[in-house]
């Protein structure tokens, strides 16, 4: 840098100023701050010019003096205009330092920065992986709502990005964007989604700070992504293996049984001694059920236990909050080496650690009793240090370590720190009151300090020992009598108002002392502190009521000058205590309980750790350490009674290998097998005849390159629909293969003739795949191609499967009953159908087929299997104990008949009823309805109900948006249909399937204008 400053100098001939960013001492002008702010501007032309020059090195040189500016603080936010021209630039050196500038700036200078917003653009698709997220970044950071949609196009296409590096700020940017507009809530979630399964160390830190920022509550994203993250942890880099940690330790906290309860029990029954006897059997048999983890609780505990280790100390304290927060007691105890360790760190570190370690060592002392010694305080430690670590010894003295401790706390009473001196007496006192055995030492100790040369530690030493004596109902006179003398020379309030209540609560113990004391203070009453004066008027009232021959002209001399005095509070206290001492006509009830009144006796003080209520914050946080909630604290929930299903966290690599297997090899392979299960379905797979096997073997090979074909032409294209359809439709094929298995298994003996049928059908249904996806090459929209692609393959195989049944069960008549749904008795009357068999939008694509006047008439049918899979609407976790899943009766909706049935089932999984339970708003794409369900009064706990609603999707897989409210609270949900689930089941001829099939190769064509 200095190298390159000094040829500048050289070339521009002046020497204004010796380096960039200092300011400039030559003056121009006779006037001195004319010459600076001359010298200055000259200095920034100067690099203007250097940024307009031809030479990449002169505009090289400029950034990297520019980039020392901002790194120095100093503002260069107007040579803006004058950088974002060089955005452009082909130097790839050049173009980083403009992107680390506009980072910077982009907010301040939006207008500016919305100028070159197509260069970003087009940066976004630059082969430099650094260049694309740079200009994500520059992007995310132009806080202007206008270009929300531009942002959300870009994040969706870089978290599909091959560098990892580009996925990582896009992750980054979902936080920016929910800021900007919280509406976008709903598409971000989706991908976070997504960005969650990636298997890169590099984005799984910032996805999961992306999902707490935007959507901690959606614990249901993290259920298959579980057991990544718990094993590539060790792998993150270390601010992201902080934000997991914290992140896992609330998921923990939802999923699994808590770890302690067997210690709490055996507690319990320790405690509650007079307990019955069929009390004591329940809890012997709760005690007799032996405690097993979860494997997924242990694997997060096993795969944090090596970053105890880590250099970093947010790390180390975020795996010791886990341990404390989740695991058994009887591991916990390997956090306490880790967090001494750190105390060798500096300042703000210790003060962190030393912060959670008071919180802890007041639950479990055990953990840190073996490193008492690293507690002791050093003279070099500042204050906040210091008294952290006596509030540590004090919750770690026990009557073992007690003398130890008061050696080591009478040198801290030296120090010349007079607020730590202070803590430290206050330590003695609670030393005192938690062993019995040094209340008396202590108390002595505490009396030496009085003669102290030092003010304040001889006030403390008075409030100390006030809180002593009133603990202790054994007579101590002469510390009281050694105490009065001590009024003349103490001058702090708090201490002299100590001395004159004791003096006050033990009048009838020192007769002659009181009195004198009264005097002393009636003289310097009006120049005392309003605590004092209080005290003072209390004083006299007790004497009144005690010793009035001596005190009665005194009291009534001090209740006349706090009559008068200038606070209010003090005059209200005299007019309370004359009508209460003083009897008089207007005197009520009350004065002849005045004795009682003000000589009852005092509950003695509790002196308790400053920490005791910080245990109910999570450790390691900022709400922790300031003991407030903080906003964004999330809290931790109570462990459930019972563990959640284990089977959500499950990843099934069998079932997502065969999303990608073509549906024609699953139907062929499985056409006359049984399904029950995974690994029976495997079996009986493996047993199918060599002859099926062979032409399975063909059918799949051509099916394959079709599917390659429709991949590559998905790949290349740039919308993110195409995706999402590609995705659908072979959930689609998925459901289709399943309904082929059950159908085999409803025919009995003649499965081997169908299997043959089947083949056959299935060749041809593979060759028009072929045929369409060659065609489907030729084609530029690849959003309209695979849209189309999808809905003909799934119509294909429903008709294969209308035809199977036909063969192989007794003929369906045309007729059939709307009503079929599960909360609606059968129509014995069969309802002949006016409409299509399609939906109306599919009709109208398909209006330019001719169907033969001749064949039979389309008709709709029942279905031949209905899918028992269902899907969740709304976790129970989420939904406050109210859980929903819906599935998909494929039933027509009566409703109205573009409408397709869903059937909603709501649980209970509450212990009270909930109420009003019923649709709120509704956010819906444009040309969607829904038709809801009636409300439900209320619903009993651990009850269940079903549903049925209607929903029009337009012949779409549009995501149908709306709100699930109870009585108190309304919870997001959303639906999006398989493609399959849009078609209804239909019955025709053989030779009108065949004609329908053969027009099928060039739907693609007739969908472009939809």
């Amino acid at each position: 840098m200095s190298s390159n400053s000094f040829s500048y100098n050289e070339q521009s001939g002046g020497g204004e100023a010796t380096e960039l960013g200092q300011e400039a001492t030559s003056t121009i002008s006779p006037s001195g701050a004319f010459g600076l702010f001359s010298s200055d501007l000259k200095k920034n032309e100067d690099l203007k010019q250097m940024l307009e020059s031809n030479k990449d090195s002169a505009k090289l040189d400029a950034m990297k003096r520019i980039v020392g500016m901002i790194a120095k603080g100093k503002n260069a936010s107007e040579l803006f205009p004058a950088v974002v021209k060089n955005v452009a630039s082909k130097n790839i050196e050049i173009k980083k330092l403009v992107y680390v500038y506009l980072v910077r700036y982009a907010e301040e200078q939006q207008d500016l920065a919305l100028l070159s917003i197509s260069t970003f653009q087009r940066a976004l698709k630059d082969p430099n992986q650094l260049i694309r997220a740079s200009a994500l970044r520059v992007l995310s950071s132009i806080r202007v709502p206008i270009i929300v949609p531009i942002m959300m196009l870009a994040i969706k296409e870089a978290s599909a990005d091959l560098s990892p590096y580009v996925r990582k700020n896009a992750a980054h940017a979902i936080q920016k964007l929910y800021s900007l507009d919280p509406e976008q809530k709903e598409m971000l979630i989706e991908v976070i989604e997504k960005l969650l399964k990636d298997k890169s160390t590099l984005v799984a830190g910032s996805v999961v700070m992306a999902f707490e920022e935007v959507c901690p509550d959606r614990i249901d994203l993290i259920h298959k992504n579980y057991r990544k993250l718990c094993n590539l942890l060790v792998d993150v880099e270390e601010w992201g293996q902080v934000v997991i940690i914290h992140m896992l330790t609330r998921y923990a906290r939802t999923q699994f049984v808590s770890p302690w309860k067997e210690g709490d029990e055996l507690e319990d029954n320790e405690k509650n001694f007079y307990e019955s006897d069929d009390d004591q059997k329940e809890k012997t048999d709760k005690r007799k059920k032996p405690y097993t983890m979860d494997p997924d609780h242990r694997l997060l505990i096993r795969n944090t236990k090596p970053l105890l280790q880590s250099r970093n100390a947010a790390v180390v304290m975020a795996v010791a909050q886990l341990y404390w927060h989740i695991s058994p007691k009887s591991e916990a105890g390997i956090i306490s080496k880790s967090l001494v360790r750190l105390l060798r760190s500096n300042r703000e570190v210790q003060y962190i650690v030393l912060q959670n370690i008071a919180t802890m060592s007041i639950q479990r002392k055990g953990m840190f009793e073996p490193y008492l010694k690293s507690f002791y305080v050093r003279s070099t430690d500042p204050t906040m240090i210091k008294t952290l670590k006596l509030e540590i010894l004090t919750n770690l003295a026990n009557e073992a370590n007690i003398s130890t401790l008061l050696r080591e706390f009478q040198t801290y009473v030296k120090s010349q720190d007079k607020q730590f001196a202070a803590a430290t007496i206050q330590t003695i006192g609670r030393c005192a009151t938690n062993i019995v055995e040094v209340t008396d030492t202590c108390l002595n100790g505490l009396v030496c300090l009085l003669s102290n040369r030092d003010e304040i530690v001889v006030a403390e030493s008075v409030v100390v020992i006030k809180k002593l004596l009133q603990m202790q109902p054994v007579q101590h006179g002469e510390i009281i009598k050694h105490m009065a003398k001590l009024l003349d020379s103490i001058t702090v309030p708090v201490a002299r108002a100590s001395i004159l209540w004791l003096i006050g609560e033990n009048c009838e113990r020192v007769p002659k002392i009181a009195p004198d004391v009264l005097r002393k203070m009636a003289k310097s009453f009006t120049s005392e502190d309003d605590l004092v004066k209080l005290q003072i008027l209390n004083l006299g009232a007790k004497l009144y009521l005690t010793n009035s021959k001596q005190t009665k002209l005194l009291t009534q001399y001090i209740l006349n000058l706090g009559k008068y005095d200038q606070n209010y509070d003090i005059r209200d206290r005299t007019r309370f205590i004359r009508q209460l001492i003083v009897p008089n006509e207007k005197s009520g009830a009350l004065s002849k309980y005045a004795k009682k009144i003000f000589l009852a006796q005092k509950p003695a003080p509790l002196l308790e750790s400053p920490f005791k209520d910080r245990d109910h914050f999570q450790l390691g946080t900022l709400s922790h350490t300031l003991n407030i909630k903080a906003t964004g604290y999330l809290e931790l929930s109570n462990w459930p009674e019972v563990a959640p299903d284990p089977s959500v966290r499950n990843v099934e690599v069998i079932e997502l290998a065969k999303e990608w297997t073509p549906a024609g090899k699953a139907k062929q392979e499985n056409s006359a097998k049984k399904f029950y299960s995974e690994s029976e379905e495997e079996e009986d797979s493996s047993d199918s005849s060599s002859d099926s096997e062979s032409e399975s073997g063909s059918e799949s090979g051509e099916q394959g390159e079709s599917g390659e074909e429709g991949d590559s032409n998905e790949d290349s294209s740039e919308d993110s629909s195409s995706e999402q359809d590609s995705e659908s439709g072979r959930e689609s094929g998925l459901e289709n293969k399943r309904t082929a298995k059950r159908n085999s298994k409803a025919k009995g003996k003649s499965d081997s003739e169908d299997g043959e049928k089947e083949n056959e059908k299935s060749k041809t249904s593979d060759s028009s795949n072929a045929e369409s996806s060659s065609v489907e090459d030729s084609s530029s929209d690849s959003e309209s191609e695979s849209e189309s692609e999808s809905e003909s393959e799934s119509r294909k195989v429903t008709q294969e499967k209308e035809k199977k049944t036909k063969q192989g069960r007794t003929p369906l008549t045309k007729d059939v009953s709307l009503l079929d749904l599960d909360d609606f008795n059968p129509v014995s009357t069969p309802v002949a159908l006016p409409i299509p068999a399609l939906s109306p939008s599919l009709m109208a694509d398909l209006e330019g087929l001719n169907l033969s006047t001749s064949s039979s008439v389309i008709s709709v049918s029942t279905p031949v299997f209905v899918p028992t899979k269902t899907h969740v609407l709304l976790h129970r976790m989420s939904g406050k104990g109210l859980a929903a899943h819906y599935f998909f009766p494929r039933q027509p909706c009566i409703f109205g008949d573009k409408m397709v049935s869903i059937q909603i089932t709501l649980n209970n999984t509450t212990d009270q009823k909930i109420e009003n339970i019923h649709i709120g708003e509704k956010k819906l794409p444009i040309g969607l309805k829904m038709h809801v369900f009636n409300p439900i009064d209320s619903l009993e706990p651990e009850g269940s109900i079903t549903v049925s609603m209607g929903i029009d999707f337009c012949d779409s897989t549009q995501t149908a948006s709306f709100q699930l409210c109870t009585k108190d609270d309304c919870f997001s949900v959303n639906i999006q249909p398989p493609v399959g689930e849009l078609l209804l089941p239909v019955a025709m001829s053989e030779k009108d399937f065949k004609k329908e099939q053969a027009c099928l190769s060039a739907l693609h064509l007739l969908s472009k204008p939809r």
